[in-house]
């Protein structure tokens, strides 16, 4: 027989952790010893602030992240013989979702392994909440391309597809990149168009803001390497 995966919810800033993680959660935390988790170091130090201080050294951390194959995936299911119910943490908000642990959820899946998702912050969801644009008719289109030329190409084919679907397109950005983000967000799409900047989210400095491109090229703002959320509606 065997156990389930507990998809584990983390919090998305060093905020109160009892303000965004359900009390559901953190009770079931201390009745698992195996996690799998996209970095063991924030793991650890995100199950110590849950309460487990004291117990980490007791646990089992198997690595799958952005490196990881499907294979390293499949080679996870042992994990779970012998009834043993296992957690998977990925680095902020939602496990699975824009994560590699999607992979280990596909495994279950085929193996018949029971998947239970627990309640948590997604950003995705509390910046589209906070927008005010489309709710009723959204995609999530991940990462852009790194590169300056395909990613200005890139957000005019989103903006495109919003016009088209009146449809909120929502993607995010390594950080770092974040103000190279905007940048071209302002030169390459109509001055109608509505974009939302979320950034910080569940932070004591959350900042969520939804303009016209025109009016964010009088703004002359910069976001910083901040984790961010941008979500685009043509109109």
């Amino acid at each position: 027989m065997n156990g389930k995966l507990y998809l584990i919810p983390s919090p998305l800033s060093d905020g109160e952790i009892t303000d965004v993680i359900p009390s559901s959660v953190l009770r079931l935390l201390p009745t698992l010893d195996c996690f799998v988790v996209e970095e063991v170091r924030t793991a650890r130090r995100y199950l110590s602030r849950a309460g487990l201080k004291g117990h980490i050294d007791s646990l089992e951390f198997h690595l799958l992240n952005e490196h990881s194959t499907p294979a390293d995936a499949e080679a996870l299911a042992g994990l779970f013989a012998d009834g043993r119910d296992v957690g998977l943490i990925s680095e902020a908000g939602l496990p699975a979702v824009a994560d590699p642990g999607a992979m280990l959820v596909e495994v279950c899946h085929r193996r018949g392994i029971r998947v239970v998702p627990l309640t948590g912050p997604s950003s995705l969801m509390l910046a589209l909440m906070a927008s005010g644009l489309n709710g009723q008719s959204f995609a999530f289109c991940g990462y852009l391309p790194a590169k300056a030329e395909q990613r200005r190409a890139a957000i005019r084919n989103i903006e495109k597809t919003s016009a088209r679907l009146r449809q909120s397109q929502i993607f995010i950005e390594t950080p770092y990149r974040n103000d190279a983000m905007l940048s071209d967000l302002l030169e390459s799409c109509l001055d109608s168009t509505e974009l939302c900047i979320a950034a910080d989210i569940t932070s004591e400095g959350e900042y969520i803001r939804t303009l016209s491109i025109a009016r964010w090229k009088k703004e002359k703002t910069e976001i910083g390497k901040r984790p961010c959320v941008f979500i685009l509606l043509a109109k």
